[in-house]
C-alpha cells in the first residue's frame, strides 16, 4: 500500500498521567510525513480527530472516563475504517493506547467485510488485558486488549459491530514485562500468545519474530500496535509508564525490518508517546526512526517475502 494517511487522535483520556494528548505533534515535528515520503510514499496527514476533554476524575464502577473512551473510540474507528475503504494505509497518531480499541476494531470490520484474515502485533511493555474487576487503577489504556476480545463494558466491546472484535487466537503480543496478578491469570486463562522479555532474552529477537509473523498470507493484513513503552525507557524516556527492560535499540530495529520484510503492513497505531515526560524529542524521533524501519529502511537493498 503506497497511500498512507496520518489520523492524530490527540487525547490521554485513558491514561494514568497527562501528556500523551501532545503525542501526534512530537511525531510531526519528528518529521515523519517527509521521512515516509522518502520511501516513495505518498503521505496524506488527515490531522487531528476532535473528541471530549480529559476530566481527570477518579474512577467509578471500575472504569475512569468511559463515556469519554467511547467518544474517542467512535471517532477512531470511523476514521480508521474510512481510510482503509479508500485502499489507504491509516497511521493512528496517539494518543493513549485504550484507543486501539477504535483502531483495531476498525480493521477487524474492515477484514470482514474485504474477506481478509487478521493478525494483529501488539507491541507492548504491558498485556493491556485488565477488566473492571481485575485493575488497580480504572485507567482503560489498561484494558484494549480485553475489550477487543469481548471482555468490557458494552459500549467498548461493540464498536466494531461484531463482539468480541477479534480472536484472542489473532493476536501476539512481545516484548511484554508488566502484567498485573489478576490479569496474568486471565491472560493465561484466554490463552494470549505472548512472548514476554524472558522469552526475547532466551530465544532472541529474530526467533520470536519468525513464530509471531508465522503464516501470514497474500490475504492477510496485519495490523502492528506500537505502544513506544514497548522500548527500554533508557532509549526512550517519553512514555507514562516506564518499564526497564525493555527491547535494545537493535532488537527493536530487527522487529520493525523483520515486519517490513513481510509486505503485509496494512495499518499502524502509534500509542502512548508523552513528551511532556521526553528529552528534546527524544522518543518521537526513536519513534520515527523505527516507523522508518518499518516501511522499508534497510542498510542494504533485502529481497522482501513473497
Amino acid at each position: 500500500m503506497k497511500q498512507v494517511s496520518l489520523i492524530g487522535a490527540p487525547t490521554d483520556i485513558g491514561a494514568g498521567s497527562r501528556g500523551a494528548s501532545m503525542g501526534p505533534e512530537a511525531l510531526r515535528v519528528a518529521q515523519i510525513v517527509p521521512v515516509l515520503e522518502s520511501h516513495g510514499l505518498e503521505v496524506t496527514d488527515r490531522g487531528n480527530l476532535a473528541g471530549p476533554a480529559n476530566p481527570w476524575l477518579p474512577a467509578a464502577a471500575g472504569y475512569r472516563h468511559l463515556d469519554e473512551v467511547v467518544a474517542w473510540n467512535r471517532a477512531v474507528h470511523e476514521a480508521v475504517h474510512a481510510e482503509l475503504a479508500l485502499a489507504r494505509l491509516p497511521i493512528l497518531l496517539g494518543g493513549d493506547h485504550c484507543l486501539a480499541i477504535g483502531s483495531i476494531s476498525a480493521v477487524a470490520r474492515h477484514c470482514r467485510e474485504a474477506g481478509k484474515r487478521l493478525r494483529v502485533l501488539w507491541l507492548d511493555a504491558h498485556a493491556d488485558f485488565n477488566t473492571s474487576a481485575l485493575t488497580p487503577s480504572g485507567n482503560i489504556h489498561g484494558m484494549p486488549v480485553a475489550c477487543l476480545c469481548g471482555h468490557g463494558p458494552r459500549e467498548l466491546v461493540e464498536i466494531g459491530g461484531a463482539v468480541p472484535a477479534i480472536n484472542p487466537k489473532w493476536l501476539r503480543q512481545i516484548g511484554i514485562r508488566s502484567v498485573d496478578p489478576g490479569e496474568k491469570r486471565f491472560v493465561h486463562q484466554v490463552g494470549l500468545e505472548v512472548f514476554d522479555m524472558r522469552y526475547i532474552d532466551e530465544m532472541g529477537m529474530r526467533h520470536t519474530m519468525e513464530l509471531a509473523l508465522a503464516t501470514l498470507d497474500a490475504n492477510t493484513h496485519l495490523h502492528v500496535s506500537f505502544d513506544v513503552d514497548f522500548l527500554d525507557p533508557e532509549i526512550a524516556p517519553g512514555v507514562g509508564t516506564t518499564i526497564p527492560g525493555g527491547p535494545t535499540y537493535r532488537e527493536a530495529q530487527l522487529c520493525m525490518e523483520m515486519i517490513a520484510d513481510t509486505g503485509r503492513l496494512a495499518s499502524l497505531d502509534v500509542m502512548e508517546l508523552n513528551p511532556a515526560l521526553d528529552v528534546r524529542n527524544k522518543t518521537a524521533l526513536l519513534a520515527v526512526d523505527l516507523i522508518e524501519s518499518l516501511f522499508g529502511k534497510s542498510t542494504l537493498m533485502r529481497e522482501r517475502e513473497a
